[in-house]
């Protein structure tokens, strides 16, 4: 039976590429598209999942929009990896997908609590709405079945020397989600470091001559031009379609069990995500954290789910 997700996400490229995945992939049951504000602000975010959902023809999945900035903190956006509207590269047209009427938060509400034991959350955006969620209804924790996020690191941030971007949008949030008690599994940059769009991958989702394969194409096209100059990659890392991979066939992502505390006051560590795989702290873990990533199967899963999107 598929799994049951709901992808809360700040589209973004590679948050593009996850819905793809998800949407594509017969294991998975695309349940909800929440937005929240993090690449961009949430009225881009929220209109790039639209796009996506368009262009892909992703139908009878409710779209909502969630929360436009971080609990605490003034929203930070990163329109230098992903462009001023947070999905540059390609042309779209004007969306087709309309919003749910409703508040993400709400929306995740009701559907978790609905069914409860069969969702997955899926975010790879910073972690506001969910932590609102936990806020508004405490039961989510132990109604949900697990939480697979992107975000995080073991070593280096890309944010700051110790942060990763989703965590330090919202190191309040993070602290949240990863102090509630539910299974969490993190996807985070020493896994996602592997998953580059080289460009044999890019040639590889061009040659399948779809309208969309070539959407995705100069999605990453474009995604490699910022990174070369952001970060100094010569392919890009595609961090967030890793969540989607890891539910879909858990042996392309090796993971830990440890305990993962976030920093929330550091001067320079804040969003900093500290990994104990060496049980300093003397506490149970409480998240599996990702460690190496098959490539090939990764990027398989992935072009074959734009393939059968067709």
């Amino acid at each position: 039976m598929p799994r049951k997700i709901i992808i809360d996400c700040d589209p973004g490229h590679d948050d593009a590429m996850a819905i793809l995945l998800a949407h594509g992939n017969p294991e998975i049951d695309l349940c909800a598209i929440t937005t929240v504000a993090g690449n961009q602000t949430l009225e881009k975010t929220t209109l790039n999942a639209r796009r996506i959902c368009s262009v892909a023809n992703i139908t009878g999945v409710p779209v909502a929009a969630g929360c436009d900035r971080p609990l605490l903190r003034p929203l930070v956006t990163a329109p230098e990896t992903h462009g001023e509207s947070g999905l540059d590269g390609p042309r779209f047209g004007a969306p087709t997908t309309p919003l749910a009427g409703m508040h993400a938060v709400d929306l995740i509400i009701e559907i978790v609590m609905g069914s409860p034991g069969q969702i997955t959350l899926v975010p790879i955006g910073p972690l506001t709405n969910i932590a609102i969620a936990l806020r508004k209804e405490p039961r989510l924790a132990s109604a949900v079945r697990e939480v697979v996020l992107m975000g995080g690191a073991q070593t280096r941030g890309n944010s700051t020397p110790a942060a990763e971007f989703n965590i330090f949008v919202d190191p309040e949030a993070a602290a949240i989600v990863f102090e509630a008690g539910w299974p969490i599994t993190m996807i985070g940059l020493d896994l996602t470091h592997q998953a580059l769009a080289t460009p044999q991958v890019i040639d590889r989702i061009s040659a399948l001559g779809t309208p969309l394969a070539a959407v995705a194409a100069e999605l990453m096209q474009f995604f490699t031009s910022t990174y070369k100059v952001t970060s100094g990659f010569d392919s890009p890392p595609v961090h967030d379609p890793c969540a989607v991979a890891r539910i879909i066939d858990p042996k392309l992502v090796d993971c830990v069990a440890t305990y993962v505390t976030v920093e929330t006051h550091g001067t320079t560590t804040s969003g900093m995500t500290s990994v104990d795989f060496d049980n300093r702290f003397g506490r149970a873990p409480n998240a599996l954290v990702a460690t190496k990533l098959d490539f090939d199967g990764f990027w398989n899963l992935m072009l074959d789910a734009i393939s059968r999107i067709g």
